[in-house]
């Protein structure tokens, strides 16, 4: 059967009707009657009535008018509100990207418009900033520059390294050398006779010059030289006499520049001026008597027992100087010569010439 039933022939209960009896433990709240034009909003209720059929604009505007003004104003401070976000989320968007143009472009604001002050285009921003890089001869000549810069001062350095540094190292090995040969002699040590190379073995002063050297065996550079001391040629063709003979040259060699110098002012000797040679046990004591001022550095007849040049005409005790002219080159050789004078036994005391 399809047909429609009465409730009670359908064999179930009757729904109850709605109370407004509360349920038991439920509490009751007062009922406030609602408008029933609050209930529909306004907006829709103009919208409904205005597609219900042709109006007049001033009929719609009644319409809205009729909205009471709570309601209204609520309606339109949401729109207000969505309007303000869509043009809040076109003005942030506008605004990144003009960020992305100012980030593509180049940073000199002198280059972001045109000679006429058009605006830059992405693609004339990047060909301008290309324009402005430099080129391959511009970095090859800075690079260039660099190198040169970079080697000045590896340069000076070494002149520093040269002039200053080699100074103070041989005149701290000079000292030590010279304190430990005179400790020696106070203990009995060094006894006169054949030395090992770069052995010292005498103490050489020139008053004028303040020069207080020890003199070693041999003239090799690194052993001798270099190390601020001044070496007798005491081997091979060059061998010369030692002090103690009763006749001879004693011939010594010495830097005039770098590596403590001793013979820096040798040009500055006049004929007088005393040359000390101390030993273990005596004091020699030279008189300077002539100079050759450059001579060739194969020129080894200065260093024969009676020196070429030197204007002495027969065999003595004589003290030959050497050392490299100009300064700071090893072009020629300058030689000093000098004639002993006394002979003093280091028990009678320093000669005048010390004093």
């Amino acid at each position: 059967m399809t047909a429609l039933r009465p409730e009670h022939e359908t064999g179930r209960e009757p729904e109850a009707p709605l109370t407004d009896t509360p349920v038991m433990g439920t509490p009751v709240l007062p009922q406030t009657p609602v408008p029933s034009e609050a209930l529909v909003p306004p907006e829709a209720a103009v919208r409904d009535e205005a597609t219900m059929a042709l109006r007049l604009p001033g009929d719609l505007a009644e319409a809205r008018t009729a909205i009471p003004a709570p309601a209204r104003a609520l309606g339109e401070g949401r729109a207000a509100r969505r309007r303000a976000a869509a043009k809040g989320g076109r003005g942030r968007r506008r605004a990144a990207g003009h960020r992305r143009a100012a980030a593509s472009a180049t940073p000199d604001a002198s280059a972001a418009a045109s000679p006429d002050g058009r605006p830059l285009s992405r693609v004339e921003a990047r060909r301008a900033e290309r324009a402005r890089r430099p080129s391959a001869g511009t970095r090859a000549s800075a690079a260039l520059g660099e190198g040169f810069i970079t080697l000045g001062l590896v340069m000076l350095l070494f002149v520093a390294y040269q002039l200053w540094w080699t100074n103070v190292r041989a005149h701290h090995e000079a000292n030590g050398a010279a304190h430990r040969l005179q400790d020696d002699w106070a203990d009995g040590k060094r006894s006169p006779g054949v030395f090992q190379p770069g052995e010292g073995f005498a103490i050489l002063t020139i008053p004028k010059l303040d020069v207080v050297v020890p003199i070693a065996e041999g003239v090799s550079k690194a052993k001798v030289l270099d190390k601020g001391m001044v070496g007798h040629y005491g081997q091979g063709a060059l061998k010369t006499a030692m002090p103690a003979a009763k006749s001879g040259n004693f011939a010594l060699a010495g830097h005039r520049n770098t590596h403590g110098e001793p013979f820096r002012y040798l040009n500055r000797l006049k004929p007088g001026d005393p040359i000390v040679v101390e030993t273990r046990d005596t004091y020699f004591v030279y008189k300077m008597t002539s100079v050759l001022p450059q001579t060739s550095p194969a020129n080894t007849a200065v260093l024969r027992p009676v020196p070429a040049g030197s204007g002495f005409t027969g065999p003595g005790r004589y003290l030959t100087l050497t050392t490299c002219t100009p300064e700071f080159t090893s072009t020629y050789r300058m030689i000093v010569w000098g004639k002993m004078v006394e002979e003093r036994p280091r028990g009678e005391g320093k000669p005048d010439a010390l004093l």
